[in-house]
This record gives C-alpha cells, structure tokens and sequence, in this order.
C-alpha cells in the first residue's frame, strides 16, 4: 500500500481490507502489539481495561476487536493516537461510539479538526468526523495510572509530524514510537504538517535514552524491535541528512540531490518499504532546506 492510501484510506478497495487479519505479537505480559494494515497498534490489557494506542481504519475495527479478546473481554476504554495520520485514527468514530475516550496531542487535535493539504502529494485530507476527534489534549506529557503499570506519554517536537507522541509502559519496559519509527524501512517525514528529519534523530534519540537491551520497542511500521536496530535505523538517518545537507551546502538542487543516490550504499537494508530511496531522499530536501530557511 502507498504512503498517499495510508494518509487518505478512502482509496483503498473494500476487498484489500477483507484479506487482512490481524497479527497479535505479546510484547511483554499486557502489552500487545497489533499488525493489521497501516500503523501498529499497541495495547495494554489487565485489572482496569484496554488502554489502545492507535486505531488503524474503520473497516478493521470488527477484526481488532476480536483480536484483543483472544487476551481480554474487558471494553477498550481508552484510545490515545499517536499523530493524526489517517492509517493510526481510522477506526477512531468506531471506538468512541463504543464508549472510548479518545487522548491526543494538542497539536494532532488541531490537524484533525480542519482540512489539511499534503504538498509533497497533491492531496487533500478532509477534517475528521466530530466523533473521531480527541477530547483530552496535552502540550507535553501525560501519564495514566493502568493496568498496574505507568503509561507515560511524551510528545516528540517536529519528527514524523509536529502532534507525535511517544508512548513509555515503565512496568512492562515497552516503548511505543507510533511513526517516528518504521523499523527497517526509510520513514515519511510529513514535511507538510512540521515534520523535519531533525526532529525524527532527536526523538530516536530520546528513546534511546530510555532504553535497556530487554526493552521491546513498537514502530509504528515494521516488526515489533529493540534498542539495537533502532540504534541502526537512527544512524541510516543521519548518514542520510548529513549526506543530502553536504549536497545541499554546494548548491545542488532538489533534482539533483535525488540524482546523486546518497542513499545507495544503505539501499539493500533500508529499501522496500512504503517508501521509495529516491522519495525518501526528496523527503530529507525538503526538511533540510527548510530549516536552512527557518535559520536565515
């Protein structure tokens, strides 16, 4: 599926969701990881009820709902997104219609609530429906007392977009990245809504920070991870920004840059995701130059 389906899911044929199951991953005692299509999902089940990261698309909801029962018949009573992104908040009218709350940064909220448009495709994104919309916002962090564990939310400034948060289950030593993180794949950076390449290395930065060799790292695309291949995924990004700012500061232009292949000899480990070296190298451009632009 293409970055453009994930971000306007109207696209996608009934019958591509119809083939989908849900995967269920046990990242730690209960914290799971969902795969389905679009953006991982994470939840924490126990003593209270489901605490949901994420909510993919409506037309998955039915699925994702049987797949947490095979852990737990508790409801899902809280529904934190990630970003605003539409593969991460589909099924969100699904769930507050079935008495979830829905939390988000201040920042995904306000993107949610109008019309955004998407340079980089040419497309716009309509406003979400009044259910879909959170109705607990944060600026910084916020924590839940769940499960018997602390979910500590933070949010990461300017990486995939200017609203991500990252999600910490301290007990369960599981930490959500939502898509600041697309584990072995070059990731989108939604340039167009204040994500930066920058902002991407300071978050996995953070989350490193954080991390121990037992940690279980959730992206929000790719196999469920761990400290060392997020350490190699954070080098391949900035290999890559360094590369391109290298180019940028002789003059060569956006075309040109893209020609040159900075990411060639990283090709056979990142390639093969949603997304293409030569879009992603386009991406990085256009990060890159617009910090350049900010610093003038």
């Amino acid at each position: 599926m293409s970055v453009l389906n994930f971000l306007t899911p109207g696209a996608i044929p009934q019958e591509e969701f119809d083939a989908i199951e849900i995967e269920v991953h046990d990242a730690a005692p209960g914290v799971l990881m969902l795969v389905g299509q679009g953006g991982n999902i994470g939840i924490s089940y126990g003593e209270d009820s489901v605490f949901m990261v994420d909510t993919q698309f409506g037309q998955l909801t039915e699925k994702i709902l049987a797949a947490i029962k095979t852990r737990t018949a508790k409801p899902v009573q809280l529904v934190l997104n990630t970003h605003w992104h539409g593969d991460h908040v589909g099924g969100n009218s699904n769930f507050s219609k079935r008495g979830a709350l829905i939390v988000a940064h201040e920042r995904a909220h306000a993107r949610l609530s109008v019309d955004q448009f998407l340079g980089a495709f040419g497309r716009k994104v309509p406003a979400a429906p009044k259910e879909a919309i959170p109705v607990i916002t944060f600026t910084e962090t916020i924590s839940f007392n769940w499960n018997g564990d602390v979910i500590e939310v933070f949010h990461a400034p300017e990486a995939h977009t200017d609203g991500d948060v990252i999600v910490h289950f301290h007990k369960a030593n599981v930490i959500l990245m939502g898509d600041t993180y697309f584990n072995g794949m070059y990731p989108f950076i939604d340039v167009d809504t204040g994500g930066s390449i920058d902002g991407m290395i300071a978050v996995a930065d953070a989350v490193l920070a954080r991390c121990d060799d037992n940690t279980k790292v959730i992206p929000g695309h790719g196999p469920l991870s761990n400290r060392s291949e997020l350490q190699g995924y954070r080098e391949m990004m900035v290999a890559v920004r360094d590369a391109v700012t290298k180019l940028v500061g002789v003059g060569k232009s956006r075309e040109e840059i893209i020609a040159a292949k900075p990411t060639a000899a990283l090709d056979a480990v990142w390639d093969g995701g949603v997304l293409d070296p030569d879009t992603y190298v386009g991406h990085i451009y256009d990060s890159v130059t617009a910090t350049s632009e900010m610093l003038r």
